[in-house]
């Protein structure tokens, strides 16, 4: 196991942002790095990444990405894999009762946090 550089959560509501989703989140906790730092990297997250976290994990040349399951949603995973990226997809049991219950209990947030 390496160091965790940086840990983040979906903070749009606490924080009042439109883009403060858990890896842009994470990354800005993980403070400015070079970006050989980055290319040696593992991003994990919860969902599959949306567009915008995509593009930050392209951006960032992060080369590995554990999500812990897109049942509930799929995201850009074809995008990164199409560009390099090995895309390792858990299916946890536990993210996807998380997710369904948000979904299930707060709908209109969701729709907001991916878009719609």
């Amino acid at each position: 196991g390496g160091e965790v550089l940086g840990r983040g959560h979906n903070r749009r509501v606490q924080d009042g942002s439109v883009t403060l989703h858990g890896e842009m989140d994470a990354l800005e906790n993980a403070g400015r790095q070079n970006g050989a730092v980055y290319r040696d990297c593992v991003l994990y997250t919860t969902l599959s990444p949306c567009a915008m976290c995509t593009g930050a994990i392209l951006l960032y040349g992060i080369p590995r990405v554990v999500v812990g399951e897109n049942l509930t949603f799929m995201g850009e995973e074809a995008l990164l894999r199409s560009r390099g990226v090995d895309v390792q997809v858990l299916q946890d049991p536990e993210c996807v009762r998380m997710m369904r219950d948000f979904i299930r209990e707060k709908p209109g947030l969701w729709n907001e946090d991916i878009g719609t």
